[in-house]
């Protein structure tokens, strides 16, 4: 079965939420394939690996998105995690490749917000304010 784009985007809108916001384990598994394939450097190989470091990082994580796209069956997400607990928000860059309406490959690019201080271009990096100004 394949899927369009726009269901890839609402797939990996609701697999996010489900997971980071949520927090229903449960629920996320029908999202993220058990051979699911994780590209990142600072997580864990696999759906578990993915789960646990989910559930080591403090209950007030949340992810936000501000642009999804897709082309194929590959899904960008431009977002921000917040809640961490560390000392800056993440801004994230996911890519998801999407198989059969089920996330089964993911990469990203993660770096620290920064304010309006350490801004080189004057400029937000996550929608139109810093995070010291929300």
């Amino acid at each position: 079965m394949s899927t369009t784009e726009d269901q890839n985007k609402a797939l990996v809108r609701e697999a996010f939420d489900t997971l980071f916001n949520q927090r229903d384990y449960p629920a996320a598994e029908r999202f993220w394939s058990p051979d699911y394939i994780q590209h990142s450097a600072h997580i864990p190989p696999g759906r578990d690996g993915l789960f646990n470091l989910v559930k080591s990082l403090p209950a007030e994580l949340k992810h936000e998105w501000e642009l999804i796209m897709a082309e194929g069956d590959m899904v960008m997400v431009r977002g921000r995690f917040t809640g961490h607990g560390q000392p800056a928000p993440w801004i994230a860059v996911d890519f998801l490749r999407v198989e059969d309406a089920i996330l089964m490959e993911h990469w990203d690019v993660i770096e620290d917000e920064v304010s309006r201080e350490q801004s080189a271009s004057g400029l937000p990096m996550y929608g139109d304010a810093f995070p010291e100004e929300r």
